[in-house]
């Protein structure tokens, strides 16, 4: 049996609409794990679905740390000038801009990254390698799995949500896509560290 406090905590780890907690939990009977689960895959169904949407529209949101020693500026967009207005979209964008002052990525997503950035990274880990004995699939496997943690780390929809490890940016913003209806897209972003004296993430520029 379902219950109002399940629904209600749902509803505050995802912010998903009651009716739609509501059909997860009866659908995981009462299981909130499972209900996470499914939420998530229907986020991300939805988001797929939505993802050659044109999204023109959206804000420039800013956030500068405590101590005033890193800011973010980032443009973060959507379909429609409705959407890019509310609150939900508002708070966000600002939590993508906590994420951006406190992960340091470099890109926005994966193929944000160059081609040559990712054959300079196979070369490295291949030159680690270059007098093992290991077979070839073995090597394959451990560059892929380098290759994946690099982009954990520089890209922002790849990261650990610094506020939920077990969901990453991606999932977060598919999150909202499927509660605001719209395709939504970090277009680019821009971290200030005063300590460097120059941004560290040019390429999102």
């Amino acid at each position: 049996m379902v219950t109002i406090d399940q629904i209600k905590q749902l509803r505050e780890e995802t912010g998903i609409s009651v009716s739609e907690c509501k059909k997860a939990l009866d659908l995981a009977q009462g299981d909130l794990g499972k209900a996470r689960e499914f939420l998530k895959t229907k986020g991300q169904s939805i988001a797929q679905k939505k993802s050659d949407r044109a999204a023109n529209a959206g804000i420039i949101s800013s956030y500068i740390h405590q101590g005033s020693q890193v800011g973010v500026l980032l443009d973060l967009r959507c379909e429609t000038d409705f959407v890019a207005l509310s609150a939900d979209f508002v708070n966000l964008a600002h939590e993508l801009c906590l994420q951006i002052a406190a992960g340091n990525p470099i890109y926005a997503s994966e193929k944000d990254i160059p081609e040559e950035i990712l054959n300079k990274e196979k070369e490295a880990a291949l030159e680690q390698f270059k007098d093992s004995n290991k077979p070839a699939n073995i090597i394959n496997n451990i560059i892929e799995g380098k290759l994946g943690k690099y982009k954990q780390e520089r890209v922002l929809l790849s990261q650990p949500w610094v506020k939920d490890p077990d969901k990453t940016i991606k999932d977060l913003v598919n999150e909202y896509i499927a509660k605001l209806g719209e395709n939504i897209l970090p277009k680019r972003f821009v971290r200030y560290e005063l300590s460097n004296s120059s941004s560290s993430n040019s390429p999102c520029i």
